[in-house]
């Protein structure tokens, strides 16, 4: 089956308003930038985002949020976006706080038909407010619901018509998962080659939870916060 595309904006195509999107990345290492920008362009309002992370003011989803198209963030770090904090602080944006291996696993479970679970991270903590708590074996643990989007927009080092996928180093993440977690999952990667030249041993997403795939470019892969040290 061939799910190649033209480009990020046919891919987004039918993106509409209020959708809930779970975006991969980890600060700025692996988010779909052509993606974001295509969204940027269509003007979708009132979207949902579950993602580690916010981006940074002027880039990844810090564009979304310029534009006032993001009502909701689901997250787990948020440090590095002061527009994001002036959001928050003037509700305008909603946002839930996720610690980080609780949101993966939200993802995760999401992507297999769980609809929740339960741990023990955030128990006796804000986090669990208004969230069932239970028992196990003397240790209590608060239920968690699995997230589900509607798009997935994740981004791959490589990946072929099929939709299986690559990725580079850290840019794995949270791509995977944000890909197991939506019903129509987008992908953009750097290179796109020819069905049976990825080694299966090597794919590390499969194209069963792949839709949507195109070739992006001009990518900037910016580093978030670059720190150096006198030798």
């Amino acid at each position: 089956m061939n799910k190649i595309v033209s480009g990020p904006d046919e891919a987004v195509k039918d993106l509409f308003d209020g959708a809930m999107l779970t975006m991969g990345g980890f600060g700025l290492c692996g988010i779909p930038e052509n993606t974001i920008a295509a969204i940027v362009r269509k003007g979708v309002k009132n979207l949902t985002c579950a993602s580690n992370n916010a981006g940074v003011d002027g880039f990844g989803i810090g564009l979304m949020l310029e534009k006032r198209q993001v009502k909701k963030m689901i997250s787990s770090y948020v440090g590095e976006n002061k527009l994001f904090e002036s959001l928050v602080l003037s509700k305008e944006l909603e946002l839930e706080m996720t610690p980080q291996g609780t949101l993966a696993e939200r993802l995760r479970a999401g992507g297999s038909g769980i609809p929740a679970f339960f741990t023990p991270t955030g128990v006796g903590t804000l986090v669990a407010e208004g969230k069932e708590v239970r028992e196990f074996d003397g240790r209590k643990y608060v239920m968690e619901k699995a997230i589900i989007g509607d798009f997935g927009i994740v981004k791959a080092w490589k990946g072929d018509a099929m939709g299986n996928l690559v990725f580079r180093k850290t840019s794995r993440n949270f791509n995977p998962l944000c890909a197991m977690a939506g019903k129509i999952t987008i992908a953009e990667v750097e290179e796109l080659v020819p069905v049976g030249s990825i080694d299966p041993d090597q794919v590390h997403l499969p194209g069963v939870y792949v839709h949507r795939i195109f070739q992006g470019k001009g990518y900037e892969k910016r580093i978030e916060r670059k720190v150096t040290r006198n030798a």
